[in-house]
């Protein structure tokens, strides 16, 4: 099913350089917006030049999109929901991929609602109606969270909603709450001329949901071949999240380099959001960022098996490995 890609290194010599580099395909989650700056700045920034890196990053098309293209050998790293990754394997077992440094330690997974139709709370759901994006991560955990919450399922008229029309739908009134990821779903809604006091953001995390978030995933193969190329991959990822912390409006202008339809403001309040509320966790910043918790993802792996009948005996070795990570992680100051 997996055949084993022959990836290819691709050596060029940067223009004024005389070092070759090794060229890294680097797949996101989603679009160029505010929270994949830091991948970004790392380039403008030179941190993977410096450890002999080309990376070409590519947009996705949500939180399952990078796994496949991983697993598959399109690309040898990626960024993607570890909680989709661990349903991926256990469908696809043996598939060569997992991932290897944790960014949203804790998730953005989210229900927002309106105010002003009566959504502030798990139980205003009920009898709702909910407009989720079938490959959307948040809504791939929402059992979790009415399960978290004694929510009714069968009381929750899901509407399958395309990513673009998720936010403008709950703004016109044709669904009451949507899934999305935190940062991104609320300032979609700002920018449709929503007041803020009428978006109501239901963070999972908040209500019962004990799970991680997106993460860096490797190629296992590839990995395996080339560890000092993710070694370096990661220790220039952990930089442009330094500097991205340090200096936000920086980040930001590199994202806009790529992206220069967005709005500046608006995006540098994304990344703000995803840093203060899933990056910089108290966790993170006692532990080191990149690392995970043993126990917790125990905790997720039997919150996830509440919901999802698992093929395979679940097996936490094979969704994160700390092996391409210095002792400790990295620190964020």
């Amino acid at each position: 099913m997996f055949l084993k890609h022959a990836f290819a290194l691709g050596l060029v010599v940067t223009a004024g350089s005389a070092a070759a580099q090794t060229e890294v395909p680097f797949a996101l989650d989603w679009k160029f917006e505010g929270p994949a700056a830091p991948y970004f700045l790392a380039i403008d920034n030179g941190y993977f030049e410096e450890e002999g890196l080309d990376v070409e990053i590519s947009a996705g098309n949500g939180s399952l999109d990078a796994i496949p293209k991983v697993a598959t050998g399109a690309f040898p790293v990626g960024f993607a929901d570890i909680n989709s990754l661990i349903k991926f394997l256990d469908q696809n077992p043996g598939a060569p991929v997992t991932a290897v440094m944790m960014v949203y330690d804790k998730p953005p997974f989210a229900v927002i609602g309106r105010v002003s139709q009566g959504v502030e709370e798990p139980a205003d759901l009920m009898g709702r109606t909910l407009g989720a994006p079938p490959p959307d991560g948040a809504w791939a955990q929402f059992p979790i969270f009415a399960a978290e919450n004694d929510l009714n399922m069968d009381e929750i008229t899901v509407e399958p909603v395309g990513f673009p029309t998720r936010e403008p739908m709950l703004a016109e009134g044709e669904v009451d709450a949507i899934t999305g990821f935190s940062f991104s779903s609320y300032l979609n809604l700002v920018r449709l001329g929503i007041p803020e006091d009428d978006i109501s953001t239901i963070l999972m995390a908040d209500h019962g949901v004990d799970l991680y978030g997106n993460a860096v995933i490797v190629n296992t193969e590839y990995a395996s071949e080339n560890p000092e190329v993710i070694e370096g991959f990661l220790r220039a990822v952990a930089k442009g999240w330094q500097d991205a912390i340090a200096d936000p409006e920086a980040a930001t202008a590199s994202l806009m380099e790529r992206n220069p339809a967005a709005d500046a403001e608006l995006e540098q309040r994304r990344l703000q959001l995803s840093i203060d509320a899933n990056v910089m966790t108290d966790w993170t910043m006692e532990n080191g960022f990149g690392p995970i918790d043993d126990a917790r993802m125990e905790s997720a792996l039997e919150q996830i098996a509440s919901t999802y009948q698992f093929e395979q005996e679940p097996d936490a070795s094979l969704y994160f490995t700390g092996e391409y990570l210095p002792e400790g992680g990295f620190s964020l100051e």
